[in-house]
């Protein structure tokens, strides 16, 4: 049979090296022998963001420079909009934290968007989301940070989280548009009761 070959793309090479470290350390500390191929296979897969490596196989490549259309930012956003929309990849994922506090505002809302607003959520829960879509292994900063903006809500022993309403103003509203066009449509899970 035929060897396939599948491209790996990491966007961020420091994160997923952390990424495939701290898989691999928890691997070692389960079990004394070293991950088999099929394990190290979905190591690197999950160290470069997907679910594992059957879902990077799946994966439509990624075009090369030359061949990728230029850069689809609306002239009518702002220049913090677009630089906030350059932090996410074409799956709508945020590959990394600015500096600027005023584009890391902005990226919040489109973490924002990823949570239902009818249902509530517990730690674990919100840490799923945020880990589903962001790539830099920070999931607590993006949660406090979404937390300290008023878009989310937790109880105070931290036992439940929901979003709260909220309304963006217009630059944001079309960064948010942006946003959904490049990124596929969120995965809704059944309410919690």
């Amino acid at each position: 049979m035929p060897r396939q070959t599948v491209p790996l793309h990491a966007d961020d090479i420091s994160s997923f090296a952390k990424a495939l470290a701290r898989q691999l350390s928890d691997a070692l500390d389960k079990q004394p022998r070293p991950p088999g191929h099929v394990e190290l296979l979905n190591m690197l897969a999950r160290a470069a963001g997907h679910r594992n490596f059957q879902s990077l196989r799946v994966q439509p490549p990624i075009a090369s420079p030359a061949e990728a259309p230029a850069e689809q930012a609306s002239p009518a956003l702002s220049d913090i909009a677009q630089k906030a929309l350059r932090q996410y990849d074409d799956h709508g994922r945020l590959t990394r934290w600015p500096i600027k506090f005023s584009v890391q505002r902005m990226m919040l809302w489109g973490l924002w968007m990823r949570f239902d607003a009818r249902r509530k959520y517990s730690e674990r829960e919100v840490n799923e989301v945020l880990r589903a879509w962001h790539l830099f292994g920070d999931h607590c900063t993006l949660r406090r940070e979404l937390i300290n903006m008023r878009l989310l809500e937790r109880k105070p022993d931290g036992s439940q989280y929901r979003k709260l309403p909220a309304r963006p103003d217009a630059d944001t509203m079309a960064f948010m548009r942006a946003l959904r066009q490049r990124s596929p449509k969120p995965i809704r899970r059944p309410l919690a009761n």
